[in-house]
């Protein structure tokens, strides 16, 4: 579903020297499964996750999604509007701040993506009350993100990551600000909706003890991804 050959990043800060952080990276992902991203802080994690979710260009290499080239030649085949409806309809997105809108109810954040795809904000509220009711929220549809726990607000974030029924979720340290329970459950709620919705995660954190509830753990070490077993 999707493929990633040789994608290398560089930055040059300032008044230094130009710093590789990602060196010829190669990463497949199959279609509903789930793999986990581990490695220290500063190590690429969060760099390859925005190369594959087109939020940042990669240097050189080549990104196929779903059998399309998205990226090669050093560029993207698509325009930077072009960008953006692939990322609302294909990719959804959760972040370690779950970036909720404040002043939006639970069910008018879930509603987002799919009433920007449409336009049509009635059947979006509908899809995602269902989404929200399917992940244990039925009594916080119309509580605001202050209102709601931080595990909470983060199944609120997933909801809305799987509105559009993207054929893929990246997920950065998604446990980051949540107690080891409500991490576990978090990890066990992404690993049983990659199996029943067929939704291909990747998901990137520096704990280690969740990577055995993926399919497969790969580690980011040196610019470069290696299998956690080696």
């Amino acid at each position: 579903m999707l493929e990633a050959k040789n994608i290398s990043k560089s930055y040059t800060l300032p008044g230094q020297k130009t710093i590789p952080i990602l060196r010829g990276v190669n990463l497949t992902l199959g279609e509903g499964e789930m793999v986990t991203v581990i490695g220290a802080s500063g190590s690429g994690k969060t760099t390859l996750l925005n190369m594959l979710g087109t939020l940042d260009t990669p240097d050189s290499g080549e990104i196929i999604f779903d059998g399309e080239e998205l990226f090669m030649n050093k560029k993207y085949t698509l325009s930077q509007k072009g960008l953006a409806k692939f990322r609302n309809r294909k990719i959804g997105f959760v972040f370690q701040f779950h970036h909720l809108l404040s002043d939006f109810t639970a069910i008018e954040n879930v509603a987002m993506p799919e009433f920007i795809a449409t336009g049509k904000l009635p059947p979006a509220k509908k899809h995602a009350e269902e989404l929200l009711a399917g992940l244990g929220l039925s009594e916080r549809f119309e509580h605001l993100p202050s209102e709601l726990s931080g595990g909470e607000q983060q199944r609120v974030a997933i909801a809305r990551a799987l509105m559009n029924n993207p054929k893929l979720v990246l997920a950065d340290e998604p446990s980051g600000n949540l107690d080891s329970k409500n991490s576990h459950m978090l990890y066990e709620l992404m690993a049983r909706l990659s199996k029943e919705r067929r939704t291909s995660f990747i998901i990137v954190t520096h704990n280690e003890e969740y990577a055995s509830m993926s399919d497969r753990c790969l580690r980011m070490q040196d610019g470069q991804l290696h299998s956690c077993d080696s």
